[in-house]
């Protein structure tokens, strides 16, 4: 999540660092460290995605097995669509024949162009992994400069916040098959952009940089795009507040480069708005608005999440049914209000992250507080939003407290970088410049005074830190796609045009490795269904394609372990209809636990099958 703080060289946001321009560092001390910090990111991205290299090609997150097969058809998606020259914001390669809108699903396409030669020479399963380690890592190193360069003089301060930004417990949470919440690396960015939307003399540049990273962040994610601005209106409202002549005083300077950066924006991505809404299998918001009763459970706040070094899986039998945005344990939540309690009175920032924590913490507990588990009867700050709002339909409440987690991270380095002296009156620029790095520190008889505290103040920050260090994703093993299929002997039953049929069928529930299919072989055939988000018959939202009588009759058949008690001619005449539908070419059984009954019910509604290299195989081009 992005950390949404002011540039204090351009605003009087924060009093403690208003000499930072004063003081020279040497070159050599600041350029090590800084390498040494994103070294250790990157280490951190390889360590989280661990379990994955043990056998890359064959390994998916075991929390979520379906999204991580999801994100790698979307690599492919973006190989196939470069190598193809292909409209990328459509893709007819699955949900056959009526394509899937990439645009209104989460289709990383700012990621998956740029990385299409490497995945056409690795392959999309180890693309997957080095991707999903160097975002944490990026969107690490992205916060550590916007910290290092705009908030603190401490590098080891900017090395915390930065850390925790991009390996937070909820950002690692979501690495669990959903790379694109943790692709944060522009948001940093953004936001110190928009905060020097107030330099005199340069909003016009301003800007135009604003308006080009908004517009690539929309192809990464809208959502957290989102969230950033939400968290940038918050913290304006606010320093509007506390500081109203400062802020009248740059308010038309601000006005003129969020126009120029909103204009460039719209500019760069009307038509993918546009397709994304009125597109072909666009939709109307989600049915019945199942996103909108997933709020934050209190006790979630304080408990260890499952992929850090302490982290326990048993929670989540309780507290753990949604999203583990928040799980920041008890130490970090105690050590977050004592160091606002003692720096919102000499903090401007400090101040500003005290409003973002609790309106983001407040604004996600839903329509009804829980607490542990269990929903207690007291209505939450949802339950006054109507289900229906445009874009609120869509939001998860439990998601805005990765804004908290942005606060947090943004204190964490504040903290640090006060313990360490940094956060000081400001002092004359000619005694910076003899002592450098201690400006602002004061006479040695306080000095001695307080020393003491400083080694109280790392050590609390540290162990509140340590205990949410990230630990291995858990990774299952999944079945290889056939041979048949990777070796191309599917190729002469498969026509132009036509489509091969996977079984199970892909969905967002079944078919996770014949959906695999798709994604190993780079989109060389079309299928049927597939896991994505597109319309119901009445233009809403809905995971998957809406279910046909066949696949229906599949997945009852795989569901119970038995042929049902009758088929009949109706299901066998329904068969071909369907197949018809699909444009089917043929029918494709591989390895599978419940293949034995899914055989039979395809012999009974098909005819007998022929068996291809290791797959059973049902040619319907002559009934279709």
């Amino acid at each position: 999540m992005a950390v949404p703080v002011v540039d204090p060289s351009l605003n009087p946001v924060s009093e403690t660092v208003e000499t930072r321009a004063t003081t020279r560092r040497p070159r050599r001390g600041p350029v090590r460290a800084d390498v040494l910090a994103i070294g250790a990111y990157v280490l951190l991205g390889v360590v989280v995605c661990l379990n994955y290299w043990v056998d890359v090609n064959n390994r998916v997150s075991s929390h979520l097995p379906t999204d991580h097969s999801w994100f790698e058809w979307l690599f492919s998606h973006g190989a196939y669509s470069v190598r193809h020259l292909e409209n990328p914001l459509f893709s007819t390669q699955q949900n056959a024949p009526d394509g899937v809108n990439m645009m209104a699903n989460t289709s990383l396409l700012g990621v998956t162009l740029p990385l299409a030669p490497l995945t056409m020479l690795l392959g999309p399963q180890v693309v997957y992994a080095l991707y999903l380690g160097g975002a944490l890592a990026a969107t690490a190193g992205t916060s550590y400069w916007m910290l290092s360069r705009h908030l603190v003089r401490s590098r080891a301060a900017a090395f915390v916040g930065g850390g925790f930004l991009g390996f937070a417990p909820g950002i690692v949470h979501h690495a669990n098959g959903q790379p694109n919440f943790v692709s944060n690396f522009l948001l940093p960015l953004i936001v110190v952009r928009v905060f020097r939307l107030a330099e005199p003399g340069r909003w016009r540049r301003n800007g135009l940089v604003l308006g080009l990273l908004v517009a690539y962040q929309i192809f990464i994610n809208e959502e957290m795009l989102l969230l950033t601005a939400l968290a940038c209106l918050v913290v304006v409202v606010a320093y509007a507040v506390l500081r109203p002549r400062a802020a009248w005083a740059r308010a038309g300077t601000f006005a003129a480069g969020l126009g120029t950066g909103g204009g460039v924006a719209l500019l760069l991505a009307a038509y993918p708005i546009w397709f994304q809404f009125n597109g072909p299998q666009s939709y109307r918001g989600l049915q019945g608005g199942v996103f909108h009763s997933w709020g934050e459970d209190v006790v979630a706040f304080v408990t260890f999440a499952r992929d850090t070094i302490v982290g326990n899986e048993a929670v989540e039998a309780t507290i753990g049914r949604t999203e583990q945005n928040t799980w920041f344990g008890w130490p970090l939540v105690l050590l977050s209000v004592v160091a606002l309690a003692l720096l919102v009175r000499r903090s401007l920032v400090a101040r500003i992250l005290a409003v973002l924590a609790v309106v983001f913490s407040v604004a996600s507990l839903g329509p009804e507080i829980r607490f542990d588990g269990e929903l207690t009867g007291i209505a939450g700050p949802w339950s006054y939003i109507p289900e229906d709002l445009p874009l609120v339909e869509m939001m998860m409440p439990t998601r805005l407290t990765l804004v908290t987690t942005a606060a947090l991270g943004v204190l964490l380095a504040l903290a640090w970088d006060t313990v360490a002296g940094n956060q000081r009156p400001p002092v004359p620029a000619q005694r910076t410049a003899e002592a450098p790095g201690t400006a602002g520190t004061p006479g040695s008889a306080t000095r001695l005074r307080h020393r003491w505290q400083r080694p109280i103040g790392y050590a609390a920050i540290t162990l509140a830190v340590l205990p949410l260090l990230p630990s291995p994703l858990p990774a299952e093993p999944i079945d290889p796609p056939p041979t048949f299929i990777t070796s191309g002997a599917w190729r002469p039953y498969v026509p132009q045009g036509r489509t091969l049929v996977p079984v199970p069928i892909p969905s967002n529930v079944h078919g996770l490795s014949t959906l695999r299919w798709s994604a190993l072989t780079g989109h060389e055939f079309p299928i049927p269904a597939g896991y994505f988000i597109g319309p119901n018959l009445d233009g809403e939202g809905v995971f998957g394609a809406p279910n046909r009588p066949t696949s229906t009759l599949i997945y009852r058949t795989m569901d119970a372990g038995h042929l049902p008690d009758e088929l009949t001619d109706e299901n066998r005449r329904q068969a071909v209809e369907d197949l018809r539908f699909w444009r089917a070419s043929v029918v494709v059984l591989g390895a599978h636990p419940r293949e034995p009954v899914l055989r039979e019910l395809l012999t009974a509604l098909l005819g007998d099958p022929q068996r291809v290299d290791d797959v059973w195989l049902w040619d319907v081009r002559d009934r279709v």
